[in-house]
């Protein structure tokens, strides 16, 4: 055996006995490593985003002794990967320790060394379709795209993506991202592009971008990013967004003013979001917990309060572990039957279809 060669099977030896420690720790000596570094520090999770106040809260309530810094709530799942990048020789409040991203997002950051593996416990209750293997990123929840529409300002409510044309809807139409960089906007796109009858992935991208194009010539595209604030308001009175955002904006307008919203007719798509923890994370025991607590029935459950369906949906339904207070406050099941969920690659063409080519072909502006 040569020197390199020995050398070479030493550096394997002790690569694998450190990631053999790292998944070796006990939920207990992450929780007292956790406790010491006294902070978390998350980005991109607005309150109101599939009940995200409430797991903050839950999260804090369980664990006092961690501080949550939260960075940036309004960021995409781009800004999320911007700040990895940017701060990855920085160990202060500005380094995010973990990330939540659309599903295209998830590998990007593997494949950039940006992510960390952790395999949380209940690990084999995620669908094996929705997680990375090494435990790098991993699906946390899921909704379809839908329509939030103010009642007082429409009065015939669109129903399928075909009606937003309608000059009825001039300076009405609104996405809830950019999309050159929001994924919840990007897979708006896709959504839009499928229901012409085009095939998920780049054709659906481009699909979608013509649309968009379709209704920004006729004036019924608003580049303003759309959000309860802005629906009640009457700058977006039509807001595309995902079905657990708008449902959650439901509840907060509490009437003020009266809105419907419609899990269109065709084009019916399903989103997938995935957690990750910062290859560079400065408090990498406080994100293991923050992943414990997601993906424990309490974490799970809390996805739910905030419409969304939780990865370990199926495995707890099955445990009967879902109260059904909850499951009667979700939209009927029917809505839900033709929903799509695209594969990584029709999911990774699509972006690449609809970041690329939004200014060129639609020209808008949005922000």
């Amino acid at each position: 055996m040569t020197i390199k060669t020995a050398l070479g099977l030493a550096t394997g030896l002790v690569a694998a006995l450190s990631t053999s420690a790292l998944h070796a720790q006990s939920l207990d000596e992450i929780t007292a490593a956790a406790k010491t570094e006294g902070m978390l520090t998350t980005i991109a999770l607005p309150h109101d985003w599939c009940g995200y106040g409430g797991v903050i809260e839950g999260f804090k309530a369980k664990y006092p002794e961690i501080s949550v810094n939260e960075l940036n709530p309004d960021a995409g799942s781009a800004d999320e990967i911007e700040a990895i990048k940017a701060n990855k020789d920085n160990k202060g409040p500005q380094a995010p320790d973990v990330i939540d991203v659309g599903l295209a997002f998830g590998p990007q950051a593997k494949a950039d060394g940006l992510t960390q593996a952790y395999k949380v416990s209940t690990w084999d209750e995620i669908p094996g379709n929705i997680k990375d293997a090494d435990g790098h990123w991993y699906a946390d929840y899921y909704g379809v795209m839908s329509f939030l529409v103010n009642k007082d300002l429409v009065q015939n409510v669109p129903q399928d993506w075909a009606d937003l044309l309608k000059p009825e809807y001039a300076g009405q139409v609104a996405l809830a991202g950019d999309p050159r960089a929001s994924n919840q906007a990007i897979l708006a796109v896709l959504a839009a592009g499928m229901a012409t009858g085009a095939a998920p992935g780049e054709a659906a991208g481009k699909a979608g971008l013509e649309f968009f194009k379709q209704l920004n010539d006729a004036g019924n595209f608003v580049p303003v990013i759309g959000k309860a604030g802005t629906l009640a308001q009457g700058t977006t009175p039509i807001v595309i967004m995902w079905d657990y955002n708008a449902l959650s904006a439901r509840d907060t307008l509490a009437g003020n003013p009266p809105v419907e919203v419609v899990v269109p007719k065709s084009g019916v798509l399903a989103g997938v979001y995935v957690q990750a923890i910062s290859a560079y994370a400065p408090q990498p025991n406080a994100a293991k917990l923050w992943m414990e607590y997601l993906y424990s029935d309490e974490g799970q459950l809390g996805w739910l309060k905030g419409y969304c369906h939780p990865a370990r949906f199926n495995a707890m339904a099955a445990a009967g572990k879902i109260p059904q207070d909850l499951m009667d406050k979700l939209p009927p099941a029917s809505a839900y039957e033709s929903a799509y969920f695209p594969t990584l690659e029709e999911v990774d063409a699509n972006k690449a279809a609809v970041t690329g080519g939004w200014d060129s072909v639609v020209g808008a502006n949005v922000e």
